[in-house]
Protein backbone atom coordinates (compact mmCIF):
# COMPACT_ATOMS: atom_id res chain seq x y z
CA UNK A 1 0.00 0.00 0.00
CA UNK A 2 1.08 3.79 -0.74
CA UNK A 3 0.74 6.28 2.12
CA UNK A 4 0.59 9.57 0.50
CA UNK A 5 0.93 12.33 3.35
CA UNK A 6 -0.99 15.37 3.08
CA UNK A 7 -3.09 18.24 5.16
CA UNK A 8 -6.17 16.07 5.35
CA UNK A 9 -4.42 13.17 6.27
CA UNK A 10 -3.21 10.09 4.41
CA UNK A 11 -4.55 8.84 1.47
CA UNK A 12 -4.15 5.25 1.29
CA UNK A 13 -3.49 3.89 -2.35
CA UNK A 14 -3.66 0.39 -3.20
CA UNK A 15 -0.78 -1.37 -4.75
CA UNK A 16 -3.07 -2.38 -7.58
CA UNK A 17 -4.33 1.02 -7.97
CA UNK A 18 -0.93 2.67 -8.56
CA UNK A 19 -0.24 -0.20 -11.04
CA UNK A 20 -3.26 1.09 -12.92
CA UNK A 21 -1.32 4.52 -13.57
CA UNK A 22 1.69 2.04 -14.58
CA UNK A 23 -0.38 0.62 -17.05
CA UNK A 24 -1.95 4.29 -18.52
CA UNK A 25 1.78 4.80 -19.10
CA UNK A 26 2.46 2.34 -21.05
CA UNK A 27 -0.11 2.41 -23.47
CA UNK A 28 0.93 6.11 -24.05
CA UNK A 29 4.08 5.08 -24.25
CA UNK A 30 6.01 5.73 -28.12
CA UNK A 31 8.04 8.43 -29.98
CA UNK A 32 10.68 8.04 -32.25
CA UNK A 33 13.06 7.51 -29.49
CA UNK A 34 11.12 5.21 -26.75
CA UNK A 35 10.14 2.08 -28.71
CA UNK A 36 6.93 1.13 -28.47
CA UNK A 37 6.47 -1.78 -25.94
CA UNK A 38 6.19 -5.07 -27.94
CA UNK A 39 4.29 -7.50 -27.91
CA UNK A 40 1.80 -4.48 -27.03
CA UNK A 41 -1.02 -5.70 -25.25
CA UNK A 42 1.06 -8.56 -23.11
CA UNK A 43 3.56 -5.55 -21.73
CA UNK A 44 0.51 -3.21 -21.26
CA UNK A 45 -1.03 -5.99 -18.86
CA UNK A 46 1.94 -6.95 -17.05
CA UNK A 47 1.96 -3.15 -16.23
CA UNK A 48 -1.28 -3.02 -15.21
CA UNK A 49 -0.93 -6.33 -13.53
CA UNK A 50 2.07 -5.44 -11.79
CA UNK A 51 1.75 -5.69 -8.48
CA UNK A 52 -1.45 -8.24 -8.62
CA UNK A 53 0.08 -9.85 -5.69
CA UNK A 54 -1.17 -7.37 -3.48
CA UNK A 55 -4.63 -7.22 -4.39
CA UNK A 56 -6.27 -9.10 -1.24
CA UNK A 57 -3.82 -7.85 0.84
CA UNK A 58 -4.81 -4.54 0.02
CA UNK A 59 -8.80 -4.77 1.04
CA UNK A 60 -7.56 -5.36 4.48
CA UNK A 61 -4.36 -4.43 4.97
CA UNK A 62 -2.13 -5.17 8.47
CA UNK A 63 -1.78 -2.27 11.00
CA UNK A 64 1.89 -1.43 10.91
CA UNK A 65 1.88 -0.31 15.43
CA UNK A 66 4.82 2.76 14.34
CA UNK A 67 2.26 4.50 12.56
CA UNK A 68 -1.15 3.28 13.64
CA UNK A 69 -1.52 3.04 9.80
CA UNK A 70 -1.79 0.31 7.46
CA UNK A 71 2.18 -0.84 6.11
CA UNK A 72 3.25 0.80 3.17
CA UNK A 73 4.77 -1.17 0.67
CA UNK A 74 8.67 -0.50 1.84
CA UNK A 75 7.78 -1.05 5.31
CA UNK A 76 5.77 -4.28 5.61
CA UNK A 77 7.95 -7.24 7.04
CA UNK A 78 9.99 -9.35 4.94
CA UNK A 79 8.24 -12.52 5.17
CA UNK A 80 4.88 -11.33 4.42
CA UNK A 81 6.48 -9.41 1.18
CA UNK A 82 7.74 -12.52 0.27
CA UNK A 83 4.49 -14.06 0.58
CA UNK A 84 2.85 -11.67 -1.80
CA UNK A 85 5.43 -11.46 -4.55
CA UNK A 86 6.03 -15.78 -4.23
CA UNK A 87 2.48 -15.79 -5.56
CA UNK A 88 2.19 -12.97 -7.79
CA UNK A 89 3.41 -14.36 -10.93
CA UNK A 90 0.56 -17.79 -10.33
CA UNK A 91 -2.09 -15.43 -10.68
CA UNK A 92 -1.36 -14.24 -14.12
CA UNK A 93 -0.27 -17.45 -15.89
CA UNK A 94 -4.34 -17.82 -16.77
CA UNK A 95 -4.23 -14.63 -18.87
CA UNK A 96 -1.01 -14.31 -20.14
CA UNK A 97 2.48 -16.04 -20.12
CA UNK A 98 4.32 -13.42 -21.00
CA UNK A 99 2.77 -10.91 -18.42
CA UNK A 100 3.37 -13.51 -15.72
CA UNK A 101 7.08 -13.51 -17.11
CA UNK A 102 7.23 -10.22 -16.56
CA UNK A 103 5.95 -9.79 -13.16
CA UNK A 104 8.35 -12.60 -12.25
CA UNK A 105 11.24 -10.63 -13.51
CA UNK A 106 9.62 -7.34 -11.78
CA UNK A 107 10.00 -9.14 -8.12
CA UNK A 108 13.30 -10.74 -8.65
CA UNK A 109 14.62 -7.30 -9.47
CA UNK A 110 13.09 -5.70 -6.53
CA UNK A 111 15.03 -8.23 -4.10
CA UNK A 112 17.92 -8.11 -5.84
CA UNK A 113 17.82 -4.50 -5.32
CA UNK A 114 17.44 -4.86 -1.70
CA UNK A 115 20.75 -6.87 -1.58
CA UNK A 116 18.80 -9.45 0.79
CA UNK A 117 20.39 -12.46 -1.08
CA UNK A 118 22.36 -13.10 2.40
CA UNK A 119 19.21 -13.73 3.68
CA UNK A 120 17.85 -17.91 2.88
CA UNK A 121 13.86 -17.07 2.58
CA UNK A 122 15.47 -14.38 -0.10
CA UNK A 123 17.86 -16.92 -1.60
CA UNK A 124 15.27 -19.55 -1.94
CA UNK A 125 12.30 -17.19 -3.33
CA UNK A 126 15.00 -15.79 -5.76
CA UNK A 127 15.76 -19.93 -6.81
CA UNK A 128 12.53 -20.43 -7.21
CA UNK A 129 11.72 -17.18 -9.61
CA UNK A 130 14.97 -18.27 -11.39
CA UNK A 131 12.88 -21.45 -12.49
CA UNK A 132 9.75 -20.09 -13.17
CA UNK A 133 10.98 -17.20 -15.55
CA UNK A 134 13.39 -20.15 -17.25
CA UNK A 135 10.66 -22.08 -17.84
CA UNK A 136 8.19 -19.22 -19.03
CA UNK A 137 11.11 -17.99 -20.90
CA UNK A 138 10.88 -20.91 -23.71
CA UNK A 139 10.97 -19.60 -26.99
CA UNK A 140 10.40 -15.87 -26.31
CA UNK A 141 12.81 -13.17 -27.61
CA UNK A 142 15.23 -12.65 -24.99
CA UNK A 143 16.04 -9.09 -26.35
CA UNK A 144 12.33 -7.90 -26.39
CA UNK A 145 11.95 -9.46 -23.32
CA UNK A 146 14.53 -7.63 -21.51
CA UNK A 147 13.76 -4.44 -23.17
CA UNK A 148 10.03 -5.03 -21.51
CA UNK A 149 11.00 -5.73 -18.12
CA UNK A 150 13.43 -2.78 -17.89
CA UNK A 151 9.72 -0.53 -19.04
CA UNK A 152 7.81 -1.91 -16.80
CA UNK A 153 10.85 -0.94 -13.51
CA UNK A 154 10.67 2.61 -15.44
CA UNK A 155 6.68 2.60 -15.54
CA UNK A 156 7.08 1.47 -11.65
CA UNK A 157 9.08 3.81 -10.59
CA UNK A 158 7.51 6.88 -12.39
CA UNK A 159 3.68 5.61 -10.89
CA UNK A 160 5.55 5.79 -7.29
CA UNK A 161 7.05 9.54 -7.99
CA UNK A 162 3.88 10.41 -9.26
CA UNK A 163 1.47 8.90 -6.78
CA UNK A 164 3.91 10.26 -3.94
CA UNK A 165 5.27 13.42 -5.01
CA UNK A 166 8.63 12.72 -5.08
CA UNK A 167 9.72 15.30 -7.77
CA UNK A 168 12.71 16.44 -8.16
CA UNK A 169 13.51 12.65 -9.71
CA UNK A 170 15.79 10.67 -11.91
CA UNK A 171 14.22 7.39 -13.44
CA UNK A 172 18.06 5.58 -14.49
CA UNK A 173 18.56 3.53 -17.14
CA UNK A 174 14.84 3.89 -19.20
CA UNK A 175 15.38 1.83 -22.88
CA UNK A 176 15.59 3.72 -26.14
CA UNK A 177 16.46 3.12 -29.73
CA UNK A 178 19.94 4.55 -28.49
CA UNK A 179 20.60 2.87 -25.61
CA UNK A 180 19.21 3.83 -22.18
CA UNK A 181 19.06 7.04 -20.78
CA UNK A 182 18.33 9.08 -17.69
CA UNK A 183 14.32 10.66 -17.40
CA UNK A 184 14.14 13.99 -15.23
CA UNK A 185 10.98 14.39 -12.90
CA UNK A 186 9.88 18.34 -11.63
CA UNK A 187 7.38 19.45 -10.62
CA UNK A 188 5.04 21.41 -11.56
CA UNK A 189 2.04 22.65 -9.30
CA UNK A 190 -0.30 21.09 -7.80
CA UNK A 191 -1.15 17.49 -9.43
CA UNK A 192 1.65 18.68 -12.55
CA UNK A 193 4.64 16.63 -13.49
CA UNK A 194 7.16 17.55 -16.05
CA UNK A 195 9.32 14.39 -17.83
CA UNK A 196 12.58 15.58 -19.83
CA UNK A 197 12.82 13.86 -22.22
CA UNK A 198 9.50 13.15 -23.02
CA UNK A 199 8.75 9.46 -23.77
CA UNK A 200 4.68 9.57 -24.89
CA UNK A 201 2.95 8.96 -28.10
CA UNK A 202 0.75 12.41 -26.96
CA UNK A 203 1.80 16.13 -26.05
CA UNK A 204 -0.83 15.84 -22.80
CA UNK A 205 -1.14 13.22 -20.44
CA UNK A 206 -3.12 12.65 -17.92
CA UNK A 207 -3.43 9.83 -15.43
CA UNK A 208 -5.56 8.35 -12.45
CA UNK A 209 -5.92 6.57 -9.62
CA UNK A 210 -7.79 5.92 -6.32
CA UNK A 211 -7.55 5.31 -2.82
CA UNK A 212 -8.98 5.74 0.60
CA UNK A 213 -9.22 8.96 2.92
CA UNK A 214 -7.68 7.69 6.65
CA UNK A 215 -7.41 10.76 9.07
CA UNK A 216 -6.37 9.38 12.66
CA UNK A 217 -3.53 7.06 13.96
CA UNK A 218 -5.40 3.50 14.97
CA UNK A 219 -4.42 1.57 17.96
CA UNK A 220 -5.77 -1.75 17.34
CA UNK A 221 -6.26 -4.12 13.75
CA UNK A 222 -10.30 -3.78 14.34
CA UNK A 223 -10.27 0.17 14.51
CA UNK A 224 -8.12 0.40 11.30
CA UNK A 225 -9.98 -2.20 9.70
CA UNK A 226 -13.12 -0.40 10.14
CA UNK A 227 -12.00 2.67 9.58
CA UNK A 228 -11.11 1.40 6.16
CA UNK A 229 -14.43 -0.05 5.75
CA UNK A 230 -16.40 3.44 6.26
CA UNK A 231 -13.54 5.32 4.55
CA UNK A 232 -14.48 7.59 1.84
CA UNK A 233 -12.98 7.22 -1.66
CA UNK A 234 -10.89 10.14 -3.21
CA UNK A 235 -10.09 10.36 -6.99
CA UNK A 236 -6.47 11.37 -7.67
CA UNK A 237 -5.38 13.02 -11.43
CA UNK A 238 -2.46 13.88 -12.76
CA UNK A 239 -1.41 15.83 -15.67
CA UNK A 240 2.09 14.92 -17.20
CA UNK A 241 3.56 17.40 -19.79
CA UNK A 242 7.35 17.83 -21.48
CA UNK A 243 9.75 19.95 -19.55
Amino acid sequence: MLLRKDDNGVLAIGQPSHAWISGQLARAWGTDMFPRPEPYDEVCLAADQHDVGWAIWDLAPDRDPATGLPYSFMELPLQEHLALWGAAPERLLTQSRYAALLVSMHGSRLYRRRKLDHVAAVRQYLKEQDRLQNRLRDGLDADLVQMASDLIWTWDFLSLAICLGWAPRTARGVPTVAGPVDIEITGAGEGRVRLAPWPFAVDLLTVRCEGRRLTARYETDEALASALSDAPWEGLEFELTSA
